[in-house]
């Protein structure tokens, strides 16, 4: 009952929350070995390889459309439901497909399911007391989950190849699945009265919410996803980059539970601010060419500042969100960020610009983040006053 107190939902609430938004992803999560797997099992090139990983990501995405539809109409236990049994069957079809074309398919369904069910955790949990800590444990179960992964999938393949992966996949989730009924039958929202005038300034915190969102993501996976490439021109040794860079996943982990710990117990902009401030650092401690000890110190910080202050951006944006609709958003943006961040660094790599141009370009994106995040709170507050509980004059 204490948990219920203090984050302001149910245990079983929490608990289906946190399980089913690390479940879904976990393909993703586990990336480095899935890789590694899908090009000795199935004998494919990495142009491959990376079709299936964005089609997961993509499927994973646009699984907010379908969700406008089916939030303020639907009851959010029977999606969770079919949404979670049309994963598990997904995924055992895959475990015995050997095509690749009908394995896209099959893992684009599965995506599509997953990514329902990420919608109804993060618009879920948008309706705790403490969407600060929920979150937090939100990024955490992911984390946990995807570090057992990196761990535990080398050897499952070892025994039973790619089916293996798929087959816990759906033996996980059909653990889970009874949890589905922990989800509210559908989104509450406090009725408001609106005065004249008020729509504009009530669309515009949205409006830049999603804006952080999005060059928040970009200007993490464009370092993340060349962090290696930085190290290779460091002339940092495979071995020693691999030790830092699983170091830093642990400091991940710590960071998102340490945004657990604070919650609200301080106010909002100054964790933002302190993990904006560190992520920008990161960044810059990246130029030029970083010796071990500095290459080490801006991997760990990055991480940690990346998985700390993630869980106040949402919780931001939760706390204006009326409908649910808003935080649907978030998961499709989410996605855009995690796949426009490469393709942007990508050619600015292979141009004259090199990698100084993509750290800069990166901390610029990060610094304009927290901007439009403390605009996205002030238009917030502004329009706070032009609206009313029911039944309260004016």
């Amino acid at each position: 009952m204490r948990v219920s107190k203090v984050i302001g939902l149910s245990p079983l609430h929490l608990l289906a929350v946190v399980l089913f938004a690390a479940i879904a992803p976990w393909v993703l999560m586990t990336a480095p070995v899935v890789a590694a797997q899908y090009a000795s099992e199935l004998a494919i090139g990495p142009a491959r390889i990376g079709q299936l990983f964005s089609v997961e990501l993509a499927a994973m995405s646009l699984a907010t459309l379908p969700s406008y539809f089916w939030l303020p109409r639907c009851n959010w236990r029977r999606v969770a439901f079919a949404a979670a049994g049309f994963f598990i069957l997904a995924n055992l079809v895959s475990a015995y497909s050997i095509d690749f074309h009908s394995l896209l398919v099959l893992r684009a369904l599965s995506a599509l399911a997953g990514g329902t069910l990420m919608v109804l955790c993060i618009s879920s949990a948008s309706a705790s007391a403490q969407q600060d800590r929920v979150y937090g444990l939100w990024v955490s179960g992911q984390l946990i989950l995807g570090a057992l992964g990196l761990w535990i999938l080398p050897l499952l393949f070892a025994m039973g190849g790619l089916k293996a992966l798929y087959l816990s996949l759906a033996v996980l989730m059909a653990l889970c699945m009874p949890l589905a009924g922990c989800f509210p039958v559908g989104a509450t929202a406090p009725a408001q009265v609106q005065r004249p005038g008020a729509a504009p300034s009530h669309r515009l915190p949205g409006v830049f919410g999603v804006l952080a969102v999005l060059l928040f993501y970009v200007g993490l996976s464009a370092v993340w996803t060349f962090i290696g490439s930085i190290a290779r021109a460091a002339s940092i040794d495979a071995p020693s980059s691999g030790q830092i860079l699983s170091i830093a996943t642990v400091l991940g982990i710590l960071g998102s539970l340490c945004a657990t710990l604070i919650g609200s117990r301080w106010p909002r902009q100054m964790p933002l601010l302190a993990g904006y401030s560190m992520m920008s650092a990161a960044v810059l401690l990246l130029l030029g060419e970083p010796n071990l000890f500095r290459f080490a110190l801006a991997a760990l910080l990055f991480k940690y500042a990346w998985t700390f202050v993630l869980p106040f951006i949402l919780a931001t944006l939760a706390s204006f969100d009326r409908q649910g609709r808003l935080m649907s958003t978030v998961n499709l943006v989410i996605g855009g960020g995690l796949a426009l961040g490469p393709v942007i660094a990508g050619p600015v790599l292979e141009s004259s610009l090199g990698m100084s141009a993509v750290l800069l370009g990166s901390a610029c994106c990060l610094v304009l983040s927290c901007l439009a995040l403390l605009l996205s709170n002030a238009f917030h507050e502004k329009s706070a006053h032009s609206f009313e509980p029911t039944g309260v004059q004016s």
